[in-house]
């Protein structure tokens, strides 16, 4: 195995994949507002959240301490509707609910600004903004709407746009034949065939969100690059029937065998033709994305 192989394989069984603990937080009582603030609120039902549990996939914002915690809370409870629309954001209520400083609910409401989730304005104060406005490439807002109740939604349009993107990337990278990166496709293939003999399905899945990432790269387009976020967000959020390479398996693995070795003999129609084979969507919603037709 190569020196970079090596290196992933074992940087992979040691990475820390939790949170943070809370630790000292600089907390502070926060002072009661006003009647008619506090009457257009948000009502915090439920239990308290625990905000240093360990959230279900690694995103963006995870491992940043509370205020990506805050973030991840708060994004998934306005993709998943529980703050509709135009619901406005009293910061020092979510303090109080959250238990957490004045800093860090102003840093994490400007993350979600700036994601299209939520705008302020003066004398307007924040509120939760329509689903038109949000960035729906964002990884995070992909990983929320994954795993909330638009999922299913989310998996088709996931596979239908990498179908989109994938099997073009293939095909112009082989016109772009770099040894150094041919090398690290070829080292990607290694460990996930070590990964998967090992029954090791985190280092199977970072070896496989490396090799998509460097394939889009090698494509020589920018505006395709630009998108490789959403591939990388695509196969943290697998698990549904709609993606077919999110399951590690000798089939998936040799399909990655036959892209890389398509991109080192710089054949682009072979390239194409295996990320097309790579991504068929399982049988039971074949509707999803049809066959392509063969030219």
């Amino acid at each position: 195995m190569s020196t970079l192989a090596h290196t992933m394989m074992t940087s992979a069984r040691s990475a820390d994949s939790g949170l943070t603990g809370p630790g000292d937080l600089d907390r502070y009582p926060f002072p009661q507002a006003a009647g008619a603030d506090r009457a257009a609120a948000p009502v915090w039902e439920g239990p308290d959240v625990d905000l240093s549990r360990t959230g279900r996939r690694p995103t963006g914002n995870r491992g940043r301490g509370l205020h990506g915690q805050l973030v991840q809370q708060l994004g998934q409870m306005i993709v998943s509707g529980d703050l509709g629309a135009d619901r406005p954001l009293v910061p020092e209520e979510i303090g109080q609910r959250f238990e957490v400083s004045r800093t860090v609910v102003r840093e994490s409401l400007r993350v979600l600004e700036a994601k299209g989730l939520v705008s302020a304005r003066p004398n307007v104060g924040t509120r939760v903004r329509p689903v038109s406005d949000w960035n729906l490439l964002d990884p995070d807002i992909i990983e929320w709407r994954a795993f909330g109740p638009q999922r299913d939604d989310q998996r088709r349009e996931l596979t239908e746009l990498r179908w989109t993107i994938e099997p073009l990337a293939a095909r112009l990278a082989a016109g772009h034949g770099r040894e150094d990166a041919q090398t690290r496709l070829v080292d990607m293939v290694e460990i996930m065939g070590h990964a998967l003999a090992q029954g090791d399905a985190i280092t199977f899945a970072r070896a496989d969100a490396e090799f998509h990432s460097l394939l889009i790269q090698l494509a020589g387009n920018r505006m395709l690059e630009h998108l490789s976020g959403i591939v990388a967000a695509a196969l943290h959020v697998s698990g549904g029937p709609a993606t077919g390479c999110d399951r590690p398996g000798e089939a998936s693995l040799a399909h990655h065998a036959r892209i890389a070795d398509a991109l080192g003999a710089g054949d682009g129609a072979a390239a194409e033709a295996a990320m097309r084979q790579l991504l068929t969507v399982h049988p039971d919603v074949e509707r999803v994305v049809p066959a392509p037709r063969e030219h």
